[in-house]
């Protein structure tokens, strides 16, 4: 898998190791004989009890049945596809198109009731219009996917936003003062997108910041995230996906949040900013 440099999949990565490290010494096995007994290199073993390499499947098959605990595989293999789990690259998740990926998270935004999330580049998607929605997955289409289904991926995009709407979810929004004048689209598409952001500024249950672009910032931008509930944080970066559940890690981003909504303006200040934008395209 490929390796990332959060905490949470590090970890995650060492606790695994670390059982199968455990399970060899309490079958008093050494690095030299789980290796014969594996056919393996040395070297291998010990590279995936250090963590310094991430086993496969047949990996783990193999670790088990030389400790004689073939009845722990499946648990030990779970624990990988879980480890797994937590970073994936974006031509495996959208190898099938951009439809189902933006399906498969409605559950985690079905299940949440506190959002939070934080956008340097765009605006985020349970705020975005149909044709700005529409602009930003035909851009990742045309970088890295070969299926085109950008149609029905916008139109899960866009049912996903009636979470806005239903239940007592509250949301709180920040995105960078650039975020209202960078678009992959025309200068209408802009304009409506920022009339919308007004619309759904009204909103009792939704707050939106906008951090100005200044100097002396006391926090500098950092990757786009949502952080869900106190239980995750999602974190999209050029390479891949990141879902990060440790809760030490969970808490930094959530701090971060904070440092980034006390250095953003709300309220008639935002509508300010967004209006300043919207004449800018009309």
């Amino acid at each position: 898998m490929p390796i990332s440099g959060s905490s949470s999949v590090q970890a995650a990565r060492r606790v695994l190791a670390d059982r199968l490290r455990e399970m060899c010494k309490d079958s008093g096995l050494d690095g030299k004989s789980m290796a014969a007994a594996c056919g393996w290199h040395p070297s291998k073993v010990s590279r995936i009890s250090t963590a310094k390499t991430s086993p496969s499947a047949d990996d783990i098959r193999a670790w088990c049945r030389a400790c004689g605990k073939q009845d722990e595989t499946d648990d030990l293999i779970a624990s990988l596809r879980a480890v797994e789990g937590m970073w994936v690259e974006w031509r495996r998740m959208e190898r099938s198109g951009l439809r189902r990926a933006q399906a498969a998270v409605l559950p985690l935004f079905e299940r949440t009731r506190r959002f939070r999330a934080y956008s340097a580049w765009f605006v985020p998607g349970l705020l975005q219009t149909h044709g700005y929605t529409e602009d930003v997955l035909r851009a990742v289409q045309q970088r890295r996917v070969t299926i085109d289904d950008v149609a029905d991926a916008v139109a899960v995009r866009m049912e996903r936003q009636r979470v806005l709407y239903e239940g007592q979810r509250c949301f709180a929004f920040l995105v960078e003062e650039s975020v209202l004048w960078n678009g992959l689209g025309s200068a209408e598409t802009q304009a409506e997108q920022l009339e919308h952001l007004l619309d759904i500024s009204a909103l009792p249950n939704v707050s939106l910041g906008i951090v100005p672009t200044r100097l002396g910032r006391a926090r500098m931008p950092v990757e786009g995230f949502w952080v869900f509930d106190t239980a995750q944080v999602n974190v999209e970066l050029v390479s891949g996906h990141l879902t990060i559940t440790q809760p030490s890690e969970v808490a930094m981003y959530a701090d971060t949040f904070a440092t980034l909504a006390g250095m953003a303006v709300h309220g008639q200040k935002a509508r300010a900013l967004i209006s300043k934008a919207i004449a800018a395209f009309v």
